[in-house]
């Protein structure tokens, strides 16, 4: 199976040689550029498809390098170099620029990936990573793909702040303190169990693996005591449920042997996802980053086995289920996702 590359398709190529000249440096070749890729798009409907493509992206890597130091040359030296390695030494101040923004482009992508509030995390794990704690209780925690989790236990509690990322906990009796965990769409209170719990940016996903749980949402612990237990929904094995602003959605039902499987295995395993959440779990297992616009894969939903410790193999999987997806591995660093234009 042989993943979607730029050097690999002469249409891609060609077009990227094009886009390289549209944006020289020299005003002169700029506009003799202009004419004749003009008449390039116009010589076949497969040459305009190609350049609308490699267009799109480029101003996705161009965004990139902005941060990065400002300069639009990376960028156009990324793309030079997938066409054939002709007038070498008239671009060998691009490649310069390139070497540079090689340097600088990983340093940006790691602030993004690693924000402070990870870093500073009692409990973490790196990108492609699984990690496991015994706890000062006994309980254990395994956390994977740079999640992260702060510890809140004294004689009176055990709570555990889910900063980011998943986490698969199995809790040790207590009767005495309660055992929660804590993110910023609610509350999960054991109630002598196991399962697991996934951050997200809008919601928190509760899988519930053996015994049960009771939820409640962030809007019910603000409410007073007596309503707050009204407000707490019992979570039993076999079911999942969803917490965000709505509060706790109606549980369904899951498989606990499969998902056992998919962390023993470092599997991530998806049912009628949008392909911009998958594309964002295997985000955390990689030291680089996948970029894409989710109004371009909007609507691709997917089902799915994923292997978490070989992202590329992943995405040649997916590409092999959405013949419309085009990955560009531009650098380690950095992997650029697309869809095919009509």
């Amino acid at each position: 199976m042989k993943r979607a590359d730029p050097r690999a398709d002469p249409l891609a190529a060609q077009a990227a040689a094009w886009i390289v000249r549209l944006t020289g440096d020299d005003a002169a070749e700029r506009a003799r550029a202009h004419a004749g890729f003009a008449a390039w798009k116009a010589a076949d409907p497969r040459h305009a498809a190609a350049a609308a493509g490699m267009e799109r992206l480029l101003g996705q890597v161009d965004a990139l390098r902005g941060h990065a130091g400002g300069s639009t040359r990376p960028a156009r030296a990324a793309l030079a170099t997938m066409p054939a390695r002709r007038a070498r030494a008239k671009r060998a101040g691009a490649a310069v620029a390139l070497a540079l923004a090689a340097l600088a482009l990983p340093a940006w992508l790691s602030l993004h990936a690693w924000p402070p509030a990870y870093l500073l995390a009692d409990v973490r794990a790196g990108a492609g990573q699984w990690h496991s704690r015994t706890l000062p209780d006994g309980s254990r925690i395994t956390l994977h793909g740079a999640s992260a989790v702060n510890l809140h236990f004294d004689e009176r509690r055990r709570t555990l702040e889910l900063v980011r990322g998943d986490i698969l906990v199995e809790v040790a009796k207590d009767p005495g303190r309660p055992f929660v965990v804590d993110t910023p769409q609610g509350s999960i209170r054991a109630l002598g169990t196991r399962f697991t719990v996934a951050r997200g940016e809008q919601a928190t996903v509760l899988s519930m693996l053996e015994s049960r749980v009771a939820v409640r949402s962030a809007a019910g612990t603000q409410a007073k005591a007596e309503a707050e237990v009204k407000a707490e929904v019992i979570v039993g094995a076999g079911q999942r449920v969803a917490i965000d602003a709505a509060g706790v959605h109606a549980p369904e039902p899951i498989d606990p042997a499969a998902i056992d499987d998919a962390w023993r295995l470092h599997q991530l395993v998806v049912s009628d996802r949008p392909l911009g959440e998958v594309l964002e779990q295997l985000n955390r297992h990689r030291r680089g980053q996948i970029r894409y616009d989710p109004a371009r894969l909007n609507g691709v939903r997917v089902s799915a086995v994923l292997p978490l410790d070989d992202t590329d193999r992943a995405l040649r999987l997916l590409q092999a289920s959405f013949p419309q997806l085009r990955v560009y591995t531009l650098t380690p660093w950095l992997v650029l996702v697309d869809t095919k234009t009509d």
